[in-house]
């Protein structure tokens, strides 16, 4: 697991097609052989993948296609947030994540407030019912709070506070409007609505 506290801004050096999806190799200074295994799970841009080989501060991890067709720029050479997963005992200063990767959603936005910046996403109606007021989303692994909700027929937009360490310290504060971003709802909605659909009078009809 992870918490959306990104550790380090890294880079996607080398893209390798391989049969059934993509081979990467990423540049992960200052994280290092010290700190992460063969094995260990990283989150790339909030995606969770298995570090396959790794030599000084550049790792290898296999990309199936069935995660490209369900994230946004792990095909292509360039920055990226890296975290490395959770240790029991570790401060959360986030949110609980998976790293799997809910939906891909759209920058609408991005504009000066104050010091800070407004991220205005659109994200898919599918899924809309895990976004609310004060709850939290993650963007491209960046744990962040949502200030405002708007449903539409074209999606579910939310507003979002950048604050200025947020932008300098991951790929956040290069975001343009039309980029792709990868989401992951807060995973506690997610069995809060499973939990509400079970428990529906009309579900209880049926057994």
């Amino acid at each position: 697991m992870f918490t959306g506290l990104v550790q380090t801004v890294g880079r996607i050096e080398q893209v390798e097609r391989r049969e059934r999806g993509l081979r990467l190799v990423v540049q992960a200074a200052p994280i290092d052989s010290s700190s992460l295994k063969v094995g260990d799970s990283v989150a790339v841009n909030g995606c969770c993948l298995t570090a396959m080989k790794v030599e000084g501060t550049r790792f290898q991890v296999d990309v199936s296609e069935q995660t490209l067709t369900t994230t946004a720029n792990l095909d292509r050479c360039g920055d990226v947030n890296l975290e490395l997963s959770l240790a029991l005992g570790e401060r959360i200063g986030g949110h609980l994540m998976y790293g799997h990767v809910d939906a891909v959603g759209t920058v609408m936005n991005v504009s000066a407030v104050g010091e800070s910046s407004e991220l205005v996403v659109r994200a898919p109606r599918s899924l809309a019912a895990y976004l609310a007021y004060k709850g939290s989303l993650a963007v491209d692994g960046v744990s962040l709070t949502i200030n405002r909700v708007e449903d539409s027929s074209a999606g579910c937009d939310v507003w979002i506070n950048l604050i200025p360490h947020t932008r300098a310290v991951t790929t956040l504060g290069q975001l343009a409007i039309g980029q792709s971003v990868n989401l992951e709802a807060d995973p506690l909605a997610r069995y809060a609505e499973r939990i509400a659909s079970v428990l529906t009078p009309a579900h209880d009809k049926r057994t």
